[in-house]
């Protein structure tokens, strides 16, 4: 019995070494690691109770750089996980200038968990190997919630659904006033999973079957005989007036919920009975409010292949300064750069109005720079220019899933009985195509838009005291000359901070002596002094601008050696001793 167990235990050795020699290769590819502490297919999409997970492990792999925290809860009591991800042994995570990022705030937009996951999991793997990734963790911080609709996540992977749908939570609503909640919901008739589309035989129908693809159905033109009549997405009609599927789960939209321009149902579809209504953003605009070093935030969604800035409508136009909007086309116009396809945009202008937004709350609200990227478009098919029409786009899709997925992603259509209608079919677009990358694609979508992330994290302030001159006064006094710079571009107050007054003033102190008097330097070569005088040791500056300087003086009552400290709540802390 020794013998064998013996022998077991070396096969199981040598098995091991095997596997542990194939988990990095002879010749690395560069923007990955060879080999990873934390093994993870981006291939997939992992539901919440895999994304966290996920989460724990790369915590218990790198317990000097992450942190995963509960920050609320969810309307069905899923917790809301978060990941602080900073090089601890550098500084006070929360005292570092930071970003935040989140996904999948509606449920059918999926991917954006996995690129904010990819994002933790990436720069963790890579922080010994690539010395740009290291400073960015030594200097500053990312908060990164894969999913802020844990629920809606999980309910649109388990349940039938088709690609558009649900767009949200989970709380029923009664839209065609029956007094009935969720009776008219999605019906997967055939039980395959999929909520794909009806046709019956109509020879006065509009719709044929494409000749190039007999999976598609496209419009009959005027002249010619159509062959079918759609009946919309499976579903039955439960209460006989004549509608299917209209009294869908969530038909409210946690992204029309937040408190910047927020407007009631009849103005903005999808607003509910006042801002925040929901535990999860709410949750969120609790975690802002308590961490006020959050100076730049991302959100991820699809569809479309965009960058996308507010004003999320032209009457909040005013609310963004023309200093502000050249940060943003910095950022935007280097994102355009970083993933091909993709079109750096203004919300209202470009796309649709929206009142209530999240990203316009990040910015109005709290003063911070933020976008929303459409993850996957048109583009991504077949990586040529996009088309200007979309009915165009469907045969690119049909034709995309014919010769790259082999036809995986399509249901073909087939007959089945109606409860109602009698014989009809049922086929098309299965609900993880379409809006959400193929396997193949996944990985590059996630690294494409994390480095645009990062990049913006990178921009946000990075603060030092250039230089201190010390120069000898009369009576025993001295003259103290600070320069205080910021090397980024994104400055340690945006207009709407500083306007709005959102978040405190930087702070500029001196230790050393007993500070007689001190100010800002309105123009230094000229000496001319904004003076400060309550307590003028430690000095309020209303901003340090991107890529620029702030000159500060005092004047001081005895010492020798003085050391001048800086602390900037979106801007880190910082000081430098005079010699």
């Amino acid at each position: 019995m020794r013998k064998i167990i013996l022998i077991l235990l070396v096969s199981a050795s040598a098995i091991a070494q095997q596997s542990k020699e194939f988990t990095s290769s002879a010749l690395k590819a560069m923007g990955a690691p060879n080999n990873p502490k934390v093994e993870i297919a981006w291939n997939r999409y992992y539901d919440t109770k895999q994304l966290f997970e996920i989460m724990k492990r790369i915590e218990k792999a790198y317990p000097h750089l992450v942190t995963v925290t509960s920050i609320g809860k969810s309307v069905e009591g899923k917790d809301m996980w978060l990941m602080t991800v900073s090089n601890k042994e550098k500084g006070d995570p929360d005292k570092k200038p930071a970003m935040y990022m989140d996904g999948n705030i509606h449920s059918n937009e999926v991917q954006g968990a996995e690129v904010v996951l990819y994002t933790a999991w990436y720069v963790t793997e890579l922080f010994d190997e690539v010395e740009w990734v290291k400073d960015l963790l030594n200097e500053k911080t990312l908060y990164i919630l894969p999913t802020i609709n844990p629920d809606a996540r999980d309910y649109f992977i388990y349940k039938a659904n088709n690609p558009h749908s649900p767009r949200s939570g989970m709380t029923p609503r009664d839209d065609d006033g029956d007094g009935e909640f969720n009776e008219d919901g999605y019906d997967d008739l055939d039980g395959d999973g999929n909520i794909v589309f009806m046709r019956i035989k109509d020879p006065n129908g509009r719709w044929k079957i494409d000749p190039s693809d007999s999976r598609l159905m496209v419009q009959a033109e005027a002249d010619e005989q159509g062959e079918f009549t759609l009946l919309g997405w499976e579903g039955i009609d439960n209460d006989g007036d004549g509608r299917v599927n209209e009294d869908n789960p969530g038909f409210y939209d946690p992204n029309r919920d937040w408190a910047w321009n927020w407007a009631p149902r009849y103005v903005q579809f999808g607003s509910d009975r006042f801002p925040f209504t929901f535990p999860e953003n709410r949750s969120v605009r609790n975690f802002f409010l308590e961490h006020n070093n959050i100076a730049a935030a991302q959100s991820f969604h699809n569809y479309g292949g965009m960058i996308l800035r507010g004003p999320g409508s032209k009457s909040d136009e005013g609310t963004y300064s023309k200093q502000d909007i050249q940060t943003y086309d910095f950022l935007g116009q280097l994102g355009e750069e970083q993933l091909p396809g993709y079109n750096y945009m203004i919300l209202w202008k470009d796309l649709y109005t929206v009142y209530g937004g999240e990203i316009e709350w990040f910015y109005g609200g709290r003063g911070i720079l933020s976008f929303t990227n459409e993850l996957w478009s048109e583009f991504d098919y077949f990586r040529r220019a996009k088309d200007s029409t979309r009915d165009v786009r469907q045969q690119d899709i049909y034709r995309f899933d014919r010769i790259l997925l082999f036809n995986e992603g399509v249901v073909p259509w087939k007959k089945i009985q109606h409860p109602q209608y009698g014989e009809i079919e049922v086929g098309g677009i299965k609900k993880q195509w379409t809006r959400t990358a193929p396997s193949f694609m996944i990985e590059d979508m996630c690294h494409r838009n994390m480095a645009f992330t990062l990049f913006h994290l990178y921009h946000t302030p990075k603060l030092s005291v250039d230089s201190i001159v010390v120069k000898e006064l009369a009576g025993g006094l001295k003259e103290v000359t600070a320069i205080i710079s910021n090397d980024r571009v994104i400055p340690t107050h945006t207009f709407q901070d500083v306007k709005n007054k959102i978040t405190r003033a930087d702070w500029v102190s001196l230790e050393g002596g007993k500070v007689v008097t001190g100010g800002i330097l309105e123009n230094r070569y000229l000496g001319i002094m904004k003076e400060q005088k309550n307590n003028p040791a430690r000095l309020n500056v209303e901003n340090i601008a991107g890529m620029g300087t702030v000159a500060i003086r005092w004047i001081v009552d005895g010492g020798n050696t003085f050391t001048v400290k800086v602390d900037s709540e979106k801007g880190g802390i910082t000081e430098r001793k005079s010699k």
